[in-house]
């Protein structure tokens, strides 16, 4: 059984020097960008974790996701190959952790880019629009700021936000998976390439010069599926894709 990963990270801003206050360039960066905390779950699971630097050093909190990325074979995110999967790397490397196992990846933002257009494809207005709820408020950038500061309420705020960002994005990853590219699972018998069930309905033949095969509807999830057995044109011969 595949695991699959659920996560959102949150990171500090960088801390910088700078002349004026608008559209400036820094002059100096005093203090790099660095994780502060993550959220995750496994699909599945109804437990929703968290890690922060309120009781974790900047290293031991990168080292607990590394943990989690090796034990992944599927990660899900909200842009998570362009942000979190490449700050992810980025506090790797820097803490003296190696690449992690590889894993697919599904980005439900790209989802969203491709097959709609939504007025917005942030996550929180995705759960809006689509009727699955709303990210947690923050009050803005105070809230960085004071758990920066050491404030230990701002850093039960800043978990409890970090958690419903994944909250969200389960259900928006739920909603979205049978429109994108899932990573197939391994199959066994004939069964949704997404969510595993083997409630499928045959709809048609998915045809083309040498080869026919039979084409299935999940009816717990709606994803579109092929069967890997083919049939060769004329001769009838039934063959096993690879």
């Amino acid at each position: 059984m595949q695991k699959v990963l659920l996560y959102d990270l949150e990171t500090s801003p960088l801390l910088g020097w700078t002349w004026e206050t608008y559209e400036t360039n820094v002059l100096s960066v005093e203090k790099n960008r660095e994780l502060m905390s993550f959220a995750y779950k496994w699909l599945g699971d109804k437990t929703v974790r968290a890690y922060s630097l309120k009781d974790l050093t900047p290293k031991q909190l990168t080292g607990k996701l590394h943990e989690l990325f090796n034990e992944a074979d599927i990660t899900i995110g909200h842009n998570g190959d362009s942000f979190d999967k490449k700050m992810a790397n980025t506090f790797f490397i820097r803490h003296g952790f190696g690449p992690p196992k590889p894993a697919k990846s599904v980005d439900t933002l790209k989802i969203a880019r491709s097959r709609f257009r939504f007025h917005s494809n942030k996550l929180n207005d995705l759960g809006e629009y689509l009727g699955l709820g709303r990210k947690l408020s923050t009050g803005g950038f105070s809230l960085w700021l004071s758990c920066l500061k050491g404030d230990k309420k701002a850093w039960d705020r800043m978990v409890k936000y970090n958690k419903q960002d994944v909250v969200l994005l389960e259900k928006v990853y739920l909603k979205l998976r049978s429109w994108g590219n899932h990573p197939e699972r391994p199959e066994h018998g004939l069964q949704c390439p997404v969510c595993a069930s083997t409630n499928v309905q045959m709809r048609g033949w998915n045809v083309n010069r040498v080869y026919k095969s039979k084409r299935f509807q999940c009816r717990s999830c709606g994803k579109w599926g092929t069967s890997n057995i083919r049939v060769r044109h004329h001769s009838g011969e039934y063959l096993k894709a690879a």
